[in-house]
C-alpha cells in the first residue's frame, strides 16, 4: 500500500455557494452540528486497485476487518418479543441474534458445538436452542440444557460448554454485532456522530421498506459510489437543475464521515440560471396522476416554499415537532458512513444503505437498502426483505418509489468500474481522487489501511 502525505496544503473548495451561506439564509435556526465545517486535508495518494480485486485482500479483510468491528446485524424490530431470532451472516461466518428478554438481545455463533451443524436458518421464535442433527439443546441464555447419551461424553463439562456468544449493543433501533472480545464499546466507536441523530429518533422509526440486491462488484466498490457528489454531473444529469452537487461539504468525525449536498438549489456545472418554477419542478419530478405544482410566489424561493410544504407534510406524524425543523434538515442529504459499510442518511430523508460481500465472494456483494419512516401510534410490521439478483434491476421494487430509476444508474458504473479496474492495473496500480470531493472514501481508506496493518 502507499505511503501516505504529510503535507496540510490548503483545502480547495468549489466556487460555487457553499453550503454554509446556504445554512445563513435558512428560515430557522440549524443544529449546531450542522455549523461544523472540517474540511480535513487526507492526503492525494491513489488508493491501490488490488484492494478491490484481488481475493487476497478479501481473506485478509474476513480476519482483519469483519472479525474487529462494530457492524450492523438487523433491526431491532425484527426480534420484537422475547424468543425471537434471526440469523445474520458475513462472510462464512453466520451469527444468532436472539431477544432473551425484553430489554435484553445475545448473539450466538450459529453453530452446534458438537459436530458443527447450523442451528438457526430463518427467522423463528425459540424457548431454547437445539441442534437438528443429533439433539444437542441450549437454554435461550446460551447454557447447555441437554445432550441425548450424556454418559458418552465425559470430556463434555456442562458448565462451560455454553454456546459462545459475540458482543452485542444498540444503537438508533439497529442491532449491533463485534466478533473481537476485546472491542471498544459501541458508543465509543460511534463517537459524536450518534449525538448528530439523537434529534431524529431513528429507534423510533419502523422499516416501511427494504430491498437486498446483489450487485457484480467488491463491496468496496459499490458503497464509493454513493460516498460522494462528485458522480452526480455525469450519472445523474436530469437532477443538477434542483441539485447543488459541487456545493456538498464533506466531514469527518474519527470512525465516521459525512456528505452534506443541498437540494433545491442549481448545481454550479450549469451554464444557464434555472428559475425557482424550474427548481420547483425538477425537484417534483410529478407523476401523470399527481396535481398540478402551483408557481413559486415572486420573492419566495423554492427551499423555502418546499421546506414549509414538507412541514406540513411530517407534521400529520411527528406533529409541532416538525414547526422546529430547519429548511436543511428538511430538505438537504446527509450521507453519513460508519466504517466499514453503514450509510445511514440524517433526518428526514428515511433511507439506510448497507453492503458486504455476498457468497463469501470478493467479486460480489449485497446493496441493502431501508427506508426507515417515522409512524403515529401502534408500530407497524417492518417491511419484509426483497431480494433481488445480480441479474434483476432496482426498477423490479417500486416501493424505492423515483429512487429505483437513480439507484440503475449507480449500478450501471459499479458493474463496470469493477471490471475496468482489472484493465486499469496494467496502466496505473491506483485509483486517482480528489483531495475534498472523495473525503469520504479516503477517510475510509485510511481507517481500512489501519485495520488491514499497513
Amino acid at each position: 500500500m502507499s505511503k501516505r502525505d504529510t503535507s496540510t496544503p490548503e483545502i480547495r473548495r468549489s466556487p460555487g455557494v457553499s453550503y454554509q451561506k446556504l445554512l445563513d439564509q435558512d428560515s430557522r435556526p440549524v443544529p449546531d452540528h450542522l455549523r461544523i465545517d472540517t474540511a480535513l486535508y487526507l492526503g492525494d495518494r491513489d488508493i491501490p486497485v488490488d484492494c478491490y480485486i484481488n481475493p487476497e485482500f478479501h481473506q485478509l479483510e474476513k480476519e482483519k476487518i469483519w472479525k474487529k468491528v462494530w457492524q450492523v446485524a438487523l433491526r431491532e424490530e425484527r426480534i420484537p418479543n422475547v424468543g425471537d431470532a434471526d440469523v445474520y451472516e458475513i462472510n462464512d461466518i453466520s451469527i444468532i441474534l436472539m431477544r432473551v428478554a425484553p430489554d435484553s438481545i445475545k448473539g450466538y455463533y450459529n453453530a452446534c458445538l458438537h459436530m458443527g451443524r447450523t442451528l438457526v436458518e430463518r427467522p423463528c421464535n425459540l424457548s431454547e436452542i437445539r441442534c437438528p442433527y443429533h439433539g444437542f439443546t441450549w437454554h435461550a441464555d446460551g447454557r447447555l440444557k441437554r445432550v441425548y447419551s450424556m454418559w458418552d461424553f465425559p470430556q463434555i463439562d456442562v458448565s462451560k460448554f455454553n454456546l459462545p456468544e459475540v458482543k452485542v449493543a444498540t444503537w438508533g433501533g439497529f442491532i449491533f454485532i463485534n466478533m473481537d472480545p476485546e472491542c471498544e464499546p459501541l458508543d465509543a466507536y460511534l463517537g459524536q456522530m450518534s449525538q448528530h441523530f439523537d434529534k431524529y429518533a431513528l429507534a423510533e422509526r419502523y422499516t416501511a421498506v427494504h430491498v437486498i440486491k446483489v450487485l457484480r462488484a467488491n463491496w468496496k466498490t459499490a458503497q464509493e459510489a454513493f460516498m460522494d457528489a462528485y458522480h452526480v454531473v455525469a450519472t445523474h444529469p436530469q437532477v443538477l437543475t434542483s441539485t447543488g452537487d459541487d456545493n456538498s461539504q464533506y466531514d469527518v468525525f474519527g470512525n465516521c464521515s459525512r456528505a452534506i449536498t443541498p437540494y433545491a438549489v442549481p448545481s454550479p456545472h450549469l451554464n444557464w440560471t434555472p428559475s425557482q418554477d424550474e427548481i420547483a419542478a425538477n425537484v417534483y419530478r410529478p407523476r401523470d396522476s399527481s396535481p398540478a405544482l402551483a408557481a413559486i410566489p415572486a420573492g419566495k424561493t423554492y427551499r423555502e416554499i418546499g421546506a414549509q410544504n414538507a412541514r406540513e407534510q411530517l407534521r400529520k406524524v411527528i406533529g409541532d415537532k416538525a414547526d422546529a425543523l430547519s429548511d436543511t434538515e428538511i430538505l438537504d442529504a446527509f450521507y453519513y458512513t460508519v466504517f466499514p459499510n453503514l450509510h445511514p442518511f440524517m433526518c428526514y430523508t428515511q433511507t439506510v444503505q448497507l453492503f458486504k460481500p455476498y457468497n463469501d465472494r470478493h467479486d460480489l456483494c449485497t446493496m441493502e437498502i431501508l427506508h426507515l419512516r417515522p409512524f403515529k401510534g401502534q408500530r407497524p410490521p417492518p417491511a419484509k426483505p426483497r431480494f433481488l439478483s445480480a441479474d434483476q434491476d432496482f426498477l423490479q421494487a417500486p416501493e424505492l418509489g423515483v429512487s429505483a430509476a437513480l439507484l440503475c444508474q449507480d449500478e450501471w458504473n459499479v458493474e463496470k468500474v469493477q471490471r475496468g479496474m482489472h484493465t486499469l492495473r496494467m496502466t496505473k496500480p491506483g485509483l486517482t481522487l480528489g483531495i475534498y470531493q472523495h473525503t469520504q472514501v479516503r477517510h475510509f481508506h485510511n481507517l481500512y489501511d489501519r485495520y488491514m496493518g499497513d
